[in-house]
């Protein structure tokens, strides 16, 4: 037994996932504005991030929120696999099968959820799942609400959390529970029970429903649909306007049925 690192000797210490930090992440976001000749406030003027918060995440002081991490992505023409080339991914073309063994997805720890990237040799991928450990306790601000183009779901592995969305909607989830919504809402994740709470998520670009939704003149964004598991479904009943269904939406679903 080595007595500095507890393993036996002569056995290999268990391999670590490879870790997107702030360091590597920020060279690589000054590469590729380089790349394009522009200047802090020509890549802020076309991600729509502060100069600021562009230059603090290149010099690897600041660990980027996900709204944040994909809009500089989407400027810059850099795609999951780009962006975690410095962490040691190696892309590949999506003709087969994809597997991301256990503990080994992309790590990178953002403002309010420590991000697993799953599937990120995947080249061209629509989708981007994710396993995630929620740290982040309250709300402090509208600054905390992330917002993104497309659809977002969410499933509760252990913990609790609760969503919450800049229309003033909040919807506690419990272990079993998911959520499913429309990402342009302004949303925050925090936990609320005593152990940090985990997630799988998923994040897909815009689909034509919900493009129409936007174009749609005076069409308002589609709702969260909440599912509960059968056993939060038990245990919550009846079910308060807070947990999934606001009392705008309820009274709109009984004058429907009138």
């Amino acid at each position: 037994m080595n007595p500095h690192t507890g393993t036996k000797t002569g056995t290999k210490p268990r391999d670590e996932p490879p870790t997107l930090d702030r360091a590597t992440f920020g060279n690589r976001l000054r590469a590729a504005r380089k790349r394009f000749g522009w200047t802090l406030a020509q890549l802020a003027e076309r991600s729509g991030v502060s100069i600021t918060t562009i230059s603090r995440a290149e010099r690897g002081q600041l660990a980027l929120g996900y709204e944040n991490f994909t809009a500089l992505g989407r400027a810059l023409d850099m795609d999951m696999n780009a962006m975690f080339a410095g962490a040691g991914v190696k892309p590949a073309q999506l003709d087969g099968p994809v597997v991301t063994r256990a503990g080994k997805g992309v790590v990178y720890k953002g403002l309010s959820i420590a991000y697993e990237f799953l599937g990120t040799t995947a080249a061209g991928k629509q989708m981007s799942p994710i396993v995630g450990t929620v740290h982040a306790r309250k709300i402090h601000g509208p600054e905390d609400f992330v917002r993104h183009g497309g659809e977002e779901f969410a499933y509760v592995l252990s913990g609790e959390i609760e969503v919450h969305f800049d229309n003033g909607e909040v919807v506690r989830m419990a272990k079993g529970d998911s959520l499913y919504f429309d990402s342009r809402l302004g949303h925050a994740y925090i936990s609320v029970s005593r152990q940090l709470a985990r997630i799988v998520g998923m994040t897909i670009g815009e689909s034509g429903h919900m493009q129409s939704a936007r174009e749609g003149e005076g069409r308002a964004m589609p709702a969260p649909v909440a599912l509960k598991s059968e056993r939060s479904v038990a245990s919550a009943l009846p079910v308060k306007a807070s947990r999934g269904q606001s009392k705008s939406a309820r009274k709109a679903a009984a004058t429907r049925g009138a």
